[in-house]
Order: C-alpha cells, then sequence, then structure tokens
C-alpha cells in the first residue's frame, strides 16, 4: 500500500550559489559519503531528500542527516533512513522506499514513493 508520495525539484545553479555563500550547508545535509559528489548529484539528493520529507507528510523535528541516497549492488539510488526520519516512517507503516532522480536542463529532479502497512492505530 503507498503511504505518501513526495516530488521536488532543485535549480542546480541557485543551490550551487547557495552552498558556495554557506560553507557549513554542506555539512548540516549531507552524510559524509554524500558530500564530494558534484553539485547535480549533491541537488538531485536534497530533492529526494525533500521528497522523503513530503512523502512522511513532511512532519517537524526530522533530521537531515538522518536521510541519505545510498546506491544499490546495480548503483541504482535508494533512500537510506535512520534516528528522527526511521523513526516517522516506521509510526506510518513506511517499511519500503522508490526513490527515481534525473536531472535536465539545469535542474534535479526526485520523486519518492513510501510503500508499507497503515500501522493498526491509523486503520
Amino acid at each position: 500500500m503507498i503511504i505518501g508520495i513526495g516530488v521536488d525539484v532543485v535549480d542546480v545553479a541557485r543551490f550551487e550559489r547557495q552552498i558556495e555563500r554557506t560553507p557549513g550547508l554542506r555539512e548540516r545535509l549531507f552524510v559524509a559519503a554524500e558530500r564530494g559528489l558534484n553539485t547535480r548529484s549533491l541537488a538531485a539528493r536534497f530533492a529526494a531528500k525533500e521528497a522523503v520529507a513530503k512523502a512522511l507528510g513532511a512532519p517537524a523535528g526530522m533530521n537531515w542527516q538522518d536521510c541519505w541516497i545510498g546506491l544499490d549492488a546495480n548503483g541504482s539510488p535508494t533512500v537510506q533512513v535512520s534516528g528522527t526520519v526511521k523513526a516517522v516512517a516506521q509510526a506510518r507503516g513506511v517499511n519500503r522506499w522508490h526513490l527515481s532522480l534525473s536531472h535536465d536542463g539545469g535542474v534535479a529532479t526526485a520523486m519518492v514513493v513510501a510503500e508499507g502497512e497503515y500501522p493498526e492505530t491509523t486503520r
């Protein structure tokens, strides 16, 4: 069952300017494994994190470090969660993530589907 869907787009040039203006932003938004990626990849990962938050209903208190984009054995991007994001996902019954990333014309896009079963308390 689909628990939530999220989509986000990021203007890559604007994102790059923001990263350059705010040196600590890269460390605040991304885990160590993500930080060395190029700007287009970072913009897509930021869009994915925003899409995850939207798929979960954008609850307050989620930490950016508790959601990151990894790669599976085939090199496809995957949503990874821990801490605050994992707690919200579990509370909402999410047990599987679907993610699509794209870059085109200076825009990075992410689409996320949170799949699972609604907890008994919300049925």
